[in-house]
């Protein structure tokens, strides 16, 4: 924990102006009371998609009552989203996963980008353990898509490392996660898992799990590399 607090005083310190890029994660809950906890200089945002679940909402209320303080929100271009619909239709993600990734980038990845704009580094939540797209996750590197430094300090953390230290420190999480969910995106992507199952395995359920990325976070991995190479030969 002590070096987890040294690399976010660390980053406060060494790349301001630094923002924390919130899912609102139980992993995200984590980094959200570190910083706010220790008033860090680091502004803590998530993106809005416009279709969130409702405990997500609740969380965030959640988050304001407890700090005393509620995080950047970031929506995406309405005429943007009217474009999709009105070509694709309200759910017209679930057609494949060209449709899916065109909603993620509208509703995730532009927005994005406006909040990473004339920030020094970007802090997320993500671990290795989480999908098979991110077993090479390294804790630091340069993020070229975006210009800035990305630091996942979590990245060698386990699901019990997690839990462990939301009950300890009495960190609100989604009321989602005691349903089965231990990944939360939007509500239509989103479904509870099985016994057994993957822990992303409810992300885009009807994808390959080897693509499960919305694009904010390219895969890292080999399995990642060797996507993106075939996709663009």
């Amino acid at each position: 924990m002590d070096e987890l607090t040294t690399l976010l005083h660390g980053i406060a310190r060494d790349f301001a102006p630094a923002v924390f890029a919130s899912s609102l994660g139980a992993e995200d809950m984590v980094l959200t009371d570190l910083i706010y906890t220790a008033a860090l200089p680091i502004t803590v945002f998530t993106l809005d998609t416009g279709r969130l679940p409702e405990e997500t909402y609740a969380l965030i209320d959640a988050i304001a009552q407890r700090y005393g303080k509620r995080p950047q929100v970031f929506f995406p271009q309405a005429a943007a989203v009217e474009a999709y619909v009105s070509r694709h239709g309200a759910n017209g993600f679930y057609a494949s996963v060209e449709a899916r990734k065109a909603c993620c980038q509208i509703r995730k990845v532009e927005p994005l980008r406006r909040a990473l704009a004339g920030k020094k580094a970007w802090i997320t939540g993500l671990r290795r353990e989480q999908a098979a797209t991110r077993t090479a996750l390294d804790v630091e590197s340069f993020d070229a898509d975006n210009g800035l430094m990305k630091f996942n300090p979590l990245a060698a953390w386990r699901d019990d490392d997690v839990w462990n230290y939301i009950r300890a420190h009495g960190v609100p999480t989604n009321a989602l996660h005691a349903r089965g969910y231990p990944s939360i995106g939007c509500a239509p992507c989103t479904r509870a898992i099985t016994v057994g199952e993957d822990i992303r395995a409810g992300r885009w359920w009807w994808e390959n799990p080897e693509l499960k990325e919305c694009g904010l976070h390219p895969p890292s991995d080999v399995i990642g590399k060797r996507i993106a190479k075939e996709n663009a030969a």
